[in-house]
């Protein structure tokens, strides 16, 4: 059987973040959407998961149609399955519910959490498409210094992560 590897880039509404995970049951798709909202009542959100067995389709939930809609595109990008994309409004984060997604059940792990440009890496096969990794936002361009640490605290306080 032969295989390729591409770069899929992925894009979602402005000001949001994305969850990409795998997991491994038809399951996921109603639980992690629990797990948002009974975590942050009321934030928006879209998700997406890839079945991985027969009818293979795009299972969707959510409250918000354009970040559904968003998920839904990135999951069909992707092709691969058994694996989820869950886009959060505005004003909700990953830090709010990735333990909560980590501790699902069907949830095997996570590959990114992030507001940052995404590229998937995917390995494609005659059976079908899997996540070898991420390419998560730009490289580094040196190493902080006093006056960005200062800054970096200064952000976290300002964002409420820090007293």
């Amino acid at each position: 059987m032969e295989m390729r590897m591409e770069l899929v880039p992925l894009s979602w509404r402005e000001n949001c973040n994305i969850v990409i995970g795998q997991s491994h049951f038809i399951k996921t798709v109603e639980d992690i959407a629990e797990i948002v909202v009974s975590t942050v009542p009321g934030a928006k959100f879209g998700l997406a998961f890839n079945e991985a067995s027969e009818p293979c389709l795009v299972r969707t939930e959510g409250n918000d149609p354009g970040l559904i809609e968003d998920a839904a595109r990135c999951a069909m990008a992707s092709g691969a399955g058994h694996t989820f994309y869950l886009i959060l409004g505005e004003g909700l984060y990953p830090i709010n519910v990735l333990t909560q997604i980590k501790a699902c059940q069907e949830v095997c792990g996570i590959f990114c959490a992030t507001a940052n440009p995404v590229d998937l890496v995917v390995a494609r096969s005659g059976r079908g498409a899997g996540i070898l990794g991420v390419v998560d936002g730009a490289s580094p361009e040196g190493v902080e210094g006093i006056e960005d640490k200062a800054a970096r605290r200064d952000s976290l306080r300002r964002f409420g992560y820090k007293y």
